[in-house]
């Protein structure tokens, strides 16, 4: 995990900006004499915005994290005051849920403001706040933000060097299709699951219940995502219990080695989140359990709470994505691949242009955006080539789809670097190699149903396109734009048997 590839080592640049704006965060609210809830109350609110606030520009990431206070102080507000109202707690708990969830629709700033809102309410359960102690609350997170800020935009602006690319939007749909709303219906429902279950196993714990379920959706598009997230959770939290058993209670709250071991767990928290879901989570188990031990109510029987809690809540998003509005695993990483096709048609028709002289045609957004595009699709085949998988035929599809999408990906790189150079040729038989990348590409974007009829129809229909002929390889050595498109076709016609053909039958691979 720790050797992870980390282009530009930025994974290791945002982790220790984030321990230095953690710990300035937490370092402030002690100088300004606050309390111990409020002084973590502020840790926490600076790990989520330095966490979530994930725009595209620094201009845009400024913007959102101003607007954190906007979503959290009411909400802090309203989690207090319904501190000794269970029922409207509950009820109001689960609207922020709701609310925080389709907030995503507005992109990466609803997404940040959702879930500042949702934990802002988390923290108040985990530290037990009343309203007493609010207005300290609210300076503590206006000074996090402050701080954190701070360590992000000028202490160590690395977005200013290396900004980072814009996501893919969400998968389209309206009503209850729209990826969000769906979403934000399954959520409620597991969250209010997690809640039942979860305070009839403890009244004082458990917000540790819909949490779980909570974090379980975020980044989720499917039904297979959904439940492998869910067990990966769970790992990870029985791994940051066992080690909390090592390292917290030991400790006692000592609170020199335990700020030291905090410290560990952010940087463990923000180098993991994106090669490995569990070992993220073992950090937040075990920087949890640490915390419980500041608070001076850590026990052996309060971190096996902790495991059956987010098991309850793990268990209830499983059943919402499976009884409430389901989106299948096939539907999704479907959906993520097609985009991630016609993406390379795009590249493909830049570059040949650019090749022919246009000096306006420029494939390198594409080729970008096809990165980004694969990675989706890599998240959302996932669950078909996890370990624990028992379809046999459709890991191997999947297995051979990710190989083949990954050589795409890589000839189109090399597409775009010949026609980068200003010493690049058009070639004659450049359009002809074109046109076959994009019947091949047509062949596998069209609808099953349409693509069947039209092959019995026979004229019009829409057919893959045949491999190239070995002779091929050798009429293009010498012209490399010529020799990347048909490595092009060659992927994208083998992707015709894993991805037009049955996934229940075995996989007949040809050369």
């Amino acid at each position: 995990m720790f050797v992870a590839p980390d282009p530009g080592r930025l994974r290791l640049r945002n982790s220790l900006r984030a321990v230095i704006g953690v710990a300035l965060a937490v370092a402030v609210a002690e100088l300004c004499g606050l309390s111990l809830t409020a002084s973590i109350t502020g840790g926490l609110a600076a790990l989520l915005a330095l966490f979530t606030v994930l725009d595209p520009t620094v201009g845009a990431q400024r913007a959102t994290t101003a607007l954190l206070p906007v979503a959290g102080f009411p909400v802090l507000a309203l989690a207090t005051t319904l501190h000794d109202m269970p029922h409207a707690r509950d009820a109001a708990f689960l609207a922020v849920v709701f609310a925080g969830v389709y907030a995503r629709r507005w992109g990466p700033r609803g997404h940040a403001l959702g879930i500042f809102g949702f934990m802002m309410f988390f923290v108040t359960q985990f530290l037990h706040a009343v309203p007493e102690q609010l207005p300290e609350l609210y300076a503590a997170v206006g000074l996090a933000l402050l701080a954190s800020g701070a360590a992000r935009f000028l202490l160590w602006p690395i977005e200013l060097r290396t900004p980072p690319p814009a996501a893919p939007p969400a998968l389209p749909g309206t009503g209850l299709a729209r990826p969000t709303t769906r979403q934000a219906f399954q959520a409620t429902v597991a969250c209010g699951f997690a809640l039942a279950i979860g305070q009839a196993l403890s009244e004082d714990r458990w917000y540790w219940a819909v949490g779980t379920a909570w974090w379980i959706f975020v980044n989720t598009a499917s039904r297979g995502e959904t439940l492998v997230r869910g067990f990966r959770r769970v790992l990870g939290t029985v791994i940051g219990i066992a080690a909390g058993l090592l390292i917290a209670v030991p400790l006692h709250g000592a609170p020199t080695p335990t700020a030291a071991l905090v410290a560990v767990c952010v940087f463990g928290i923000f180098y993991t989140a994106a090669p490995s879901y569990s070992w993220m989570m073992f950090f937040v188990t075990v920087m949890a359990g640490l915390l419980y031990g500041l608070l001076g109510v850590l026990h052996p029987g309060l971190l096996l709470l902790r495991f059956q809690e987010t098991a309850i809540g793990a268990l209830g998003a499983g059943l919402a994505v499976v009884l409430v509005l389901p989106v299948t695993t096939h539907a999704a990483n479907d959906a993520w691949i097609q985009r991630a096709l016609h993406c390379v048609r795009a590249a493909t028709a830049a570059a040949l242009d650019r090749l022919a002289g246009d000096p306006e045609a420029d494939p390198a957004p594409h080729a970008a955006e096809l990165e980004l595009l694969l990675g989706r699709a890599r998240t959302a085949l996932a669950p078909l080539v996890h370990p624990l998988s028992p379809l046999r035929a459709r890991k191997a599809r999947a297995r051979q789809v990710l190989a083949l999408l990954d050589d795409c990906a890589r000839e189109v790189r090399g597409l775009v670097a010949v026609a980068a150079d200003p010493q690049a040729s058009h070639d004659a038989r450049l359009a002809a190699a074109c046109w076959r990348v994009e019947a091949a590409v047509e062949a596998l974007t069209a609808p099953v149903a349409a693509a069947r009829a039209g092959a019995g129809a026979g004229a019009g229909s829409v057919v893959p396109a045949r491999p190239r002929p070995p002779a091929a390889g050798a009429a293009a050595e010498g012209v490399p734009a010529l020799e990347h498109l048909h490595g092009l076709e060659h992927a994208l016609v083998a992707l015709h048997a894993p991805l037009r053909t049955d996934p229940r039958s075995p996989l007949v691979i040809t050369a």
